[in-house]
């Protein structure tokens, strides 16, 4: 029984390890999307002409 109690208590160190690391990664703008905005521009005419036509 005290093994599964181990277990337990280092599943959850090693959970909240990676919430720490996701939030300190999202935090310093890992998950940042640069490319998209700028590539939408070129879109943008496309969906504007799709949309008069109907």
């Amino acid at each position: 029984m005290s093994v599964i109690y181990l277990l337990i208590s280092i599943s959850v160190l090693v959970a909240l390890l990676f919430l720490y690391v996701f939030i300190k990664a999202v935090r310093s703008g890992q998950f940042d999307d640069s490319y998209t905005p700028s590539v939408r521009m070129l879109f943008d005419d496309e969906t504007k002409k799709s949309e008069t036509k109907n």
